[in-house]
């Protein structure tokens, strides 16, 4: 069993097709979270903002890449306090560091505070992504999980079980990893996460762990380091 453990959640995740936060999907969520918090695992999580606006949405727009860039990473914040209020209607204590600052709604990202945090038990919730643009949540979440040593990320995947060779819905000979290696990911060009991202967890030796966060119970099996999806690792 790991002793922390930073947990990446899609925006898309966390809504249906009627709502844009769904509030089952929510108290789900908060419900394993709080299983995982329960067996003395401390957990940092990093959310995604695509269910309200992702960056790349509004390129077409006439604004600036920066600019929409930092309207995704103000969905990712928006995201951060719903899954806040989720936790905390459970008796979960929890932060929201937000890495722009925004005093009336999130703490200010300080490492040393969010370590703090977490040997307290509270539940982390990172917003904002990094602070600045060009870079995606899923290398805010690699970062993250560097300066926290973190043992390893779960990245909860909507309706998807694991890493597979090809697109499964369009390919049907395409076969699911259980176990990869960073370089085998570069090498067999899978897209799992940007190549920021994957080239840090490498550097750092941080295991990851692509699961479908909608089968219940998956998300503690994750933690507790059970076989489910697909692992990959530096060797």
């Amino acid at each position: 069993m790991v002793k922390r453990v930073l947990l990446k959640i899609s925006g898309e995740a966390l809504s249906s097709d009627t709502r844009q936060h769904d509030p089952k999907v929510l108290s789900n969520l908060a419900l394993e979270i709080k299983e995982i918090i329960e067996l003395g695992i401390e957990v940092a999580i990093v959310v995604g903002g695509g269910n309200i606006m992702r960056g790349k949405q509004v390129t077409d727009l006439s604004i600036e890449r920066y600019q929409a860039d930092y309207m995704g990473m103000l969905a990712t914040v928006i995201n951060a306090i719903a899954v806040q209020g989720a936790l905390e209607h459970i008796g979960v204590e929890t932060r929201v560091q937000s890495a722009i600052e925004m005093r009336e709604v999130a703490e200010p990202f300080i490492l040393r505070r969010a370590t703090r945090h977490l040997e307290k038990g509270r539940v982390v919730i990172f917003g904002a992504g990094t602070g600045h643009p060009y870079f995606s949540t899923d290398t805010t979440a690699a970062l993250r999980a560097s300066e926290i040593d973190a043992d390893v990320i779960l990245m909860a995947k909507n309706g998807v079980d694991g890493v597979y060779s090809a697109d499964p819905k369009f390919d049907k000979n395409a076969t699911k990893y259980d176990t990869l290696t960073y370089m085998e990911m570069i090498q067999k060009n899978l897209q799992v996460m940007d190549t920021t991202a994957t080239s840090m967890c490498l550097e750092n030796d941080i295991d990851l762990v692509v699961f479908d966060m909608n089968v219940k119970g998956n998300i503690k099996k994750a933690a507790l380091g059970e076989i489910i999806g697909t692992r990959i690792s530096k060797e």
